[in-house]
This record gives structure tokens, C-alpha cells and sequence, in this order.
């Protein structure tokens, strides 16, 4: 994991998962705190809420952490300046291609560019725009996902583009086996999420918490897209009443677009809030039936609540037992 920590500025190369209400400054810190690496959601905040929130998680911490950018949020550039005033070393940009400016804006300021490139061909294009690393993240994880799995995202993709930049991998990770697996093929860390919610330092409901330790794998289930016309992104999640409530609000969204009153980006400006609202009614309000139980699929591996640092040292651990076993 050197490579990976050198870039991070962290003692293990586990980039955190940013998962919108989540991810706030007590879970950003206790994972910086713990030795990995902190990114706070930023999702649909805007920059005031922002801007306090960087405030607090450096109140708590004083390790290095990150802040993961939406690419289509209408105030990218505020948000960007905010990093920039408080000196953020890593933003993240998900959601999309960046941009135009917004990659050269971020290195202006003195912080690495990490973006998400789910194909190889758009993490070549990314490339040469000059972000400074890569998540490639498969199809297991939650929250939005691409279409192809982690095992062959990795397998066609670290050996192109592992040499030139560090490639962090992500989804679907719940054990240190697997993040070692993945460093032998060439990867400098790991991003995970899931294995994080039921961390005792979490401020998620009891109730959401309660909802992933009984989850199985084959209970984190994608989104389906209901009009070709509306490009909406999957979102991996457990099962209950919001898929219902999701697919009426596609055929919501692709009326207004039929009778010409929103433009395509207002369009899935609204979905990216109804997925922000459905999520808050679950963390924050533990409505587990009617809001978005976000998951990825190794929400099986989280089997009770308990400190970030446990969670660490296990992940860890297993990794070292795993790449010593191999070296043997």
C-alpha cells in the first residue's frame, strides 16, 4: 500500500467511500483519525453548509482528509473555491465527466484530482486531462454504479493504467483478502464504503444500521431505468418501498421532459434530489421502508456495529495474513 498511502497522506491506502449523509465530519474524521482516508459527501450541499462542514471535520482531526464533489452540482465552481479556502489536499469527482475547467481550477489550488472511470477508454481520456488518480469502481458497490463488476473492471484495466498513475478499486470489498488480491494485480489501494456504515462513530439511524446488519448480499439490488430517453444511473440499495416511489418519480421526470418544461439537465437534477431526500428519510430519520437504504453488496460481510478502528485493524490484518501467506 505504499504507493497509495504516499499519494493519500494516510497510514493505509483505503480511500474512504463518500456516501452522502454519511459521510459527515464525525465519520470523515474517526477514519482519518484511524489511519485511513476521510472524504466528506458533499452531495447536493450548498456551499455555506459546505464550508462548515470542512470547518468541523478539521476541528476533530488533524490528518489529512478529502471532499467528493457531484460533477452536475449547479454550484460546482463555489464548491470548488470552498476546498480551495481551506486548503482540502483531495477532491473527488463523481457523477460524470468533469467539466470543462473544473480538473485544471481544483490542481490550481494545489489538491490532487481523483475522478471514477468505470470504462478504460474514458480513465484513458481522463488521463490525459490530468487528474492526478483514478477509482475504478464495479458494479457490486452502492449507491450509483457503473454496469461491468469489480474482478473485470480490474483485471482489464490495472494492467494498462496501474503504472501511470495510482488506481484505487472499489466495490464490493468486505475483506482484507480481497484488498490484497487487488494490490497484487497492480492496484495502489482501495475505496470502501459499506463495511464503514456500522461503525460505532457512524451517525446513521440505529434503524439503517439495523438494516445492513440483516441485509444479505443479494439484498442490495439496482434501480431499474423505466425510459431510455431519461439517463439515469443505477443506484445499488436494499430492497423495500423506495423502488416503487423511484420508478414513479422516473415517469414523473420523463412527462415533465415530454411536455418540454424542464431541459434534460433540470431532469436529472431532479432525480439526483429525490435520491438525496429518499437517502436523508433513511440515515437521519431511519425510515428503512420509504427512504434509500444505499448498500453495496458486501453488506452481507457487516455483521454487527462496532469502533472504525476494529474495523480497520480486521481489513488490515486479514490483508497482511493474506499477501504474507502468498510471499510464502
Amino acid at each position: 500500500m505504499a504507493r497509495g498511502a504516499a499519494f493519500l497522506g494516510s497510514e493505509q491506502a483505503i480511500l474512504a467511500g463518500a456516501m452522502s449523509w454519511v459521510s459527515e465530519r464525525h465519520l470523515v474524521a474517526a477514519m482519518s483519525n484511524a489511519g485511513i482516508f476521510g472524504v466528506i459527501a458533499c452531495g447536493a450541499m450548498t456551499p455555506e453548509l459546505l464550508d462548515a462542514e470542512i470547518e468541523g471535520t478539521k476541528a476533530l482531526t488533524a490528518k489529512p482528509f478529502g471532499v467528493n464533489l457531484i460533477t452536475m452540482h449547479p454550484d460546482l465552481d463555489a464548491l470548488i473555491d470552498i476546498c480551495a479556502k481551506h486548503q482540502v489536499g483531495h477532491v473527488v469527482l463523481a457523477g460524470g465527466l468533469p467539466p470543462g475547467g473544473a480538473i485544471e481550477k481544483i490542481k490550481a489550488s494545489g489538491a490532487k484530482v481523483i475522478c471514477f472511470a468505470p470504462a478504460l477508454a474514458l480513465a484513458k481520456k481522463l488521463i490525459r486531462s490530468g487528474v492526478d488518480a483514478l477509482v475504478i469502481e464495479g458494479m457490486e458497490a452502492g449507491g450509483h454504479i457503473g454496469p461491468v463488476s469489480t474482478s473485470v473492471l480490474a483485471q482489464e484495466m490495472l494492467p494498462t493504467i496501474a503504472e501511470q498513475l495510482p488506481v484505487f478499486v472499489a466495490g464490493g470489498i468486505g475483506r482484507g483478502e480481497a484488498i490484497a488480491g487487488y494490490l497484487e494485480m497492480g492496484a495502489a489501494g482501495v475505496q470502501l464504503g459499506t463495511r464503514f456504515v456500522c461503525a460505532t462513530e457512524c451517525i446513521a439511524h440505529p434503524n439503517f444500521k439495523k438494516a445492513f446488519i440483516r441485509a444479505s448480499a443479494r439484498d442490495a439490488v439496482a434501480s431499474v431505468q423505466i425510459d431510455p430517453r431519461l439517463p439515469v444511473i443505477p443506484v445499488r440499495a436494499l430492497k423495500n418501498s423506495s423502488s416503487e416511489l423511484f420508478t414513479a418519480k422516473q415517469r414523473e421526470v420523463a412527462q415533465l421532459l415530454d411536455e418540454g418544461k424542464v431541459e434534460m439537465l433540470e431532469a436529472q437534477l431532479q432525480i439526483e434530489r429525490y435520491w438525496a431526500g429518499a437517502l436523508r428519510r433513511a440515515v437521519i430519520d431511519g425510515d428503512v421502508e420509504n427512504g434509500s437504504v444505499m448498500a453495496g453488496q458486501s453488506v452481507g460481510m457487516v455483521t454487527k456495529e462496532e469502533p472504525l478502528a476494529d474495523i480497520v485493524a480486521t481489513l488490515t490484518g486479514e490483508a497482511a495474513i493474506a499477501l504474507d501467506r502468498r510471499a510464502a
